[in-house]
């Protein structure tokens, strides 16, 4: 319990300071002394949406990569390294083309469903061709992800639209203003939903033949979980783009601190998903101030060098 009030201290004071900084700054004395107009409606038009949708979208796609991993039983498996975020795209992608004026949501829920399929081809291929190394799991999810990313970028040149195909594939905050981040609120329903199922991820996570002799259908909490994670990945790239690494990088560390238990890891898991993405977001607005480095960008450096020393870890492991 003390561990967590100091991760929520962590996180208030991470939440002020992204209130607070920005291309304009913004200081308590504007906001309460002076009640400047303009330092009201930065706050509220922009900075309060931004930093709501930065919470929701990293305890979101961190409790994905936590429920991926389970159901795959890998640790090196999340939306990024499975061909789930490019699934998600290509779903946008094709939804743009052929339905161009459909409202964002349906726009979403067609996304949700490319990114069901694509997490479902990834863990068919594994089904099929089992590996004898855990190692190589996300290395076969990256190449699908790379094979279905082709596929896109082809289509998107093909149709003069890559400029909206980069705009998916970076998560980038910095567009978020009052009325275009709400989508983001859909993660957070399926978020609370694995937690209130956060059991039977647990005992699926212990192999078919095993949760069903304890009781639990695995087909059902499979496709329920896999349905989860399209749903929290199609929200987060229809609204902010692609988050890589956040499912990766959280869950392993709340794995290494308090075991495998999903029910008692979801409130650690969002809790650090949250810390570590409002964390790099004030890393991009401040390295090269006025200006910012996309959210996508700095989580893709300290994510993927974060992936290769978990790598080099386990190799150690296995041998």
């Amino acid at each position: 319990m003390k561990y967590l009030v100091i991760g929520l201290c962590g996180l208030a004071a991470l939440v002020l300071v992204s209130l607070l900084i920005g291309a304009v700054t913004v200081s308590p004395d504007d906001l309460f002394f002076t009640q400047s107009e303009k330092a009201r409606l930065i706050l509220f038009s922009s900075r309060v949406p931004r930093t709501i949708s930065l919470v929701l979208a990293g305890a979101s796609m961190a409790i994905a990569g936590s429920i991926m991993q389970m159901l795959s039983r890998n640790r090196f498996v999340e939306p990024g390294t499975s061909g789930t975020i490019e699934s998600a795209i290509f779903g946008l992608l094709l939804v743009t083309l052929v339905a161009p004026g459909l409202p964002v949501f349906l726009k979403m829920l067609v996304s949700v469903a490319t990114a069901l399929l694509g997490t479902a081809l990834f863990l068919a291929v594994l089904e099929r061709a089992p590996l004898r190394s855990p190692l190589l799991v996300p290395l076969v999810g990256l190449m699908l992800g790379g094979v279905i990313n082709a596929a896109a970028t082809f289509i998107a040149y093909r149709f003069d639209v890559l400029q909206s195909l980069v705009g998916w594939s970076t998560g980038d905050f910095s567009m978020v203003l009052r009325g275009r981040y709400e989508l983001l609120w859909v993660s957070f329903v399926a978020a609370v939903a694995a937690y209130a199922i956060a059991d039977r991820f647990t005992l699926a996570g212990l192999g078919q033949d095993i949760s069903s002799n304890l009781g639990v259908n695995y087909r059902r909490t499979l496709v329920v979980g896999l349905g989860i994670v399209a749903l929290v990945t199609a929200s987060v790239v229809a609204t902010v783009g692609a988050v890589p690494f956040v499912g990766l990088v959280v869950p392993n560390v709340v794995s290494m601190m308090i075991g495998d238990n999903v029910r008692r890891a979801v409130p650690w898991t969002a809790l650090l998903g949250a810390v570590f993405v409002l964390g790099c977001d004030i890393v991009g607005r401040t390295i090269i101030r006025p200006y910012e480095i996309p959210l996508g960008s700095i989580v893709g450096v300290l994510g993927s060098a974060i992936f290769l020393l978990l790598l080099k870890r386990a190799e150690s492991r296995y041998g």
